[in-house]
């Protein structure tokens, strides 16, 4: 399974300046959940913003300009590269946007938190075509800034 997983505001933001532009008490809980044990693609400005490989995952950056060390942390020159090296497992693409463009195409699944607010920032997700999606609501959280956790499904 090839999946994405991104956070986005109600106006598509994913970034400022290089870094998240919220903290969201327990909004991450899901991102954790879903690649522990997995395959994360990411590209070099969102693995920069990280800082080093995550637990118990392996992280495949995307770059062309940087090299990266760490356990089980490899780097690629492009996401088809990513893609071919995680083999038969389940690759989690995590950002940036770049990535999330050239990806919504090969994705079966699209996890995304839909933040309940208007966030300033430098860096959206794309567009896509939500047709050719299920669109199930996963769970939904109040709190200072309320978020809905929603799964995409690519149809066949």
């Amino acid at each position: 399974m090839i999946a994405l997983i991104v956070a986005y505001a109600r106006n598509r933001v994913i970034g400022n300046q290089g870094c998240i532009p919220w903290k969201i008490k327990g909004e991450q809980k899901r991102f954790k959940q879903l690649t522990t044990g997995n395959v994360v693609v990411m590209g070099r400005r969102s693995y920069e913003e990280i800082g080093k490989p995550l637990p118990n995952r392996t992280i495949i950056v995307v770059s062309s300009t940087r090299l990266f060390e760490g356990e089980n942390c490899y780097i690629v020159n492009s996401l088809q590269e990513a893609i071919k090296l995680a083999g038969n497992r389940d690759v989690y693409i995590s950002g940036g946007a770049g990535l999330y463009a050239e990806a919504i195409e090969l994705v079966d699944k699209m996890y995304i938190t839909e933040i309940e607010a208007d966030i300033e920032g430098d860096t959206y997700f794309p567009d896509f075509e939500k047709e050719m999606f299920d669109k199930e609501v996963v769970e939904r959280f109040e709190g200072e800034i309320p978020y809905t956790y929603v799964t995409y499904t690519r149809r066949r």
